[in-house]
Order: C-alpha cells, then sequence, then structure tokens
C-alpha cells in the first residue's frame, strides 16, 4: 500500500470508529431504555449502565488520542505517565488484564511512544481470554509481553508489524500494526515478534537515540 497520509488517517478514523461503535451504541440503548423504564431499581441499572459505557468511550478516546492522534501539542516529548493511564483505562478497568509497568523513562518521544502504544494495544487485544500484559521501556528499547491462556494474533497484523504487505494492502484492523512499522522504519528502528510459544507473545521495538 502507498503509504498516503490521507489513505492512511482514513484507516486510523476507521480503527477508531469500529472500536467506538459498541460502547456509543450501549450509551444509546441505554438512553432508549431510561426514557420508557419506570421501576426505581431497573432505572438505577441504565444509569450504571450508561456511566460505565460512557467511561469505556472516555478511555478509549483517551488511548486513541495519544496512540493515533496529536497528543502532547507540539513539545517533542510526552510524560509516560499519559502512556500508562492510558493503557491501564483500556485494559485494566474491566480486571480481565492483569498490568505490569516497567517504564524508566519520565518522557519519551512523541513516535516511540506511539511505537509502545500501538505494540500495546495489539497484544492486549491478542488476550482473548485475559492475562497479563507487561510494558517496558529504556534506553529506545521498547518490549511489550503478553501471557494468558488463550493468544491469538493475527497473520495481517505480524506481516503489517514486520512491513510484510499482501496485494490487498492495509486494512483498518491493521491500521495500529502498519502505524507502529511506519514509525519504527522512520526513526531508523525496527519491530521485532517472538517465536510462536505456548500462552506468551512478546514484541520489541529498538529504537535509535538521537
Amino acid at each position: 500500500m502507498a503509504n498516503h497520509s490521507v489513505e492512511f488517517a482514513s484507516l486510523l478514523c476507521s480503527r477508531l470508529c469500529h472500536d467506538l461503535l459498541s460502547p456509543v451504541g450501549a450509551l444509546n440503548n441505554g438512553i432508549e431504555l431510561l426514557a420508557d423504564e419506570t421501576d426505581p431499581e431497573m432505572r438505577a441499572r441504565c444509569i450504571e449502565l450508561l456511566a460505565e459505557s460512557a467511561r469505556a468511550s472516555a478511555n478509549k478516546l483517551k488511548f486513541f488520542r495519544l496512540a493515533f492522534g496529536a497528543a502532547g501539542g507540539f513539545a517533542d516529548n510526552v510524560d509516560t505517565r499519559e502512556a500508562k493511564g492510558a493503557i491501564e483505562g483500556l485494559f485494566g478497568s474491566e480486571g480481565r488484564i492483569q498490568l505490569g509497568w516497567m517504564v524508566s523513562e519520565p518522557a519519551m518521544s512523541k513516535g516511540a511512544l506511539k511505537i509502545l502504544l500501538n505494540l500495546a494495544l495489539i497484544a492486549g487485544d491478542a488476550l482473548v481470554r485475559g492475562g497479563r500484559l507487561d510494558v517496558g521501556a529504556e534506553g529506545g528499547e521498547i518490549v511489550v509481553r503478553a501471557e494468558g491462556p488463550r493468544l491469538v494474533l493475527d497473520p495481517e497484523l505480524r506481516d503489517a508489524l514486520l512491513g510484510k504487505l499482501g496485494d490487498d494492502g492495509v486494512t483498518p484492523r491493521a491500521a495500529a500494526a502498519w502505524l507502529a512499522h511506519s514509525l519504527a522504519t522512520d526513526m531508523r528502528g525496527r519491530i521485532q515478534i517472538s517465536e510462536p510459544e505456548e500462552g506468551v507473545l512478546v514484541f520489541g521495538a529498538a529504537i535509535p537515540q538521537a
């Protein structure tokens, strides 16, 4: 796929819209139920579900703003605590995935932070039955490790991370993986993926420091 900025932006937008469809749809359904419900207990439950959907939507938007957008304004570096909070909001709020944070740097370049976030996104999504997600970074090295009872990494995502594209090019599903690869390449770095191992998946990125 030709890496045209407009075309690639449309892929990222498609991915974002896909992920937001479920919580926003739940908000809409909850509001419709609340309008017709008269039982106090059921109304309280509807409000609780609305709050959960609103929180999920906000967490996804916060994450995608950092992973895909121009978070951090005009600054060259971004506080890594923002990335930690975004990952915790996306994966840690339900308790299905246990998070480990081993990032020693107080701040990272925007490009490196986006690589970290997108690798974490892909690894977290691969934990289809939950598990543990460890994120580490130090001195230009980024490591994301996923461990769980069932790990599923779509071959399309693996190929996109490694820069191997099929005839059909990049789809919205693989947008995060292609973004991570493109950023690493632009920064004269590279992404590595561990060989398949039972219950364990490791991503690594080596980014030369200026």
